[in-house]
């Protein structure tokens, strides 16, 4: 017998929230760790720091990191000098997120 639509909405709708709480528990682990290595102090644009991110994901993924520069976003890793440190040590993003 088959589901009534209905029925099959509710379950998405509960999935959706199981979803939205996961990723919000992912978020705030990644950031926490990100702030206790002293992210939250840097002063980096947001694409280039992704772009950071996703080679860090590669790492541990066993890909190569950092050969092709792809998916990063322009001008990232260009500056020849060093980025400002932020004295606060507020996050960079506006929205309160690390």
């Amino acid at each position: 017998m088959k589901k009534p639509s209905s029925k099959i909405r509710g379950e998405i709708a509960k999935l959706q929230e199981q979803l939205k709480l996961a990723e919000t528990r992912e978020a705030e682990r990644i950031g926490r760790i990100a702030l206790k290595a002293g992210l939250g102090e840097i002063v980096i644009e947001e694409g280039e720091l992704q772009a950071a991110f996703e080679d860090l994901a590669k790492r541990f993924r066993g890909g190569k990191t950092g050969s092709t520069g792809a998916k990063r976003a322009p001008g990232a890793g260009e500056s020849s000098t060093p980025p400002a440190q932020n004295p606060s040590g507020a996050a960079q993003s506006g929205t309160g997120e690390a």
